[in-house]
């Protein structure tokens, strides 16, 4: 289920840029534009709630603040169930 969500995420943003240089069917341009804008701004407000969690990647943070700017909660909600579970035991 993860991966079928990061992969809705990412073909939102895919068709939002695409949008940019082609003309989509049924002007869905400007609503993909739209509807990738709200994601990121609401992504945006995830990491900086979430960061916490964001910097526990086992990576750079800077591509773990980049995988929280794409897919939000789906980056960061595992890792702090992962904290949860390290924290517990």
């Amino acid at each position: 289920m993860n991966t079928f969500l990061k992969a809705n995420c990412l073909g939102a943003y895919a068709l939002a840029l695409l949008s940019l240089v082609w003309t989509l069917p049924w002007g869905l341009g400007p609503v993909m534009q739209n509807i990738a804008l709200a994601l990121l701004g609401i992504h945006v407000l995830e990491a900086i709630v979430a960061f916490k969690y964001i910097k526990s990647y086992k990576g750079p943070l800077l591509h773990s603040l980049v995988l929280a700017l794409l897919f939000g909660l789906l980056h960061w909600l595992p890792l702090a169930r992962a904290n949860k579970a390290a924290s517990q035991a």
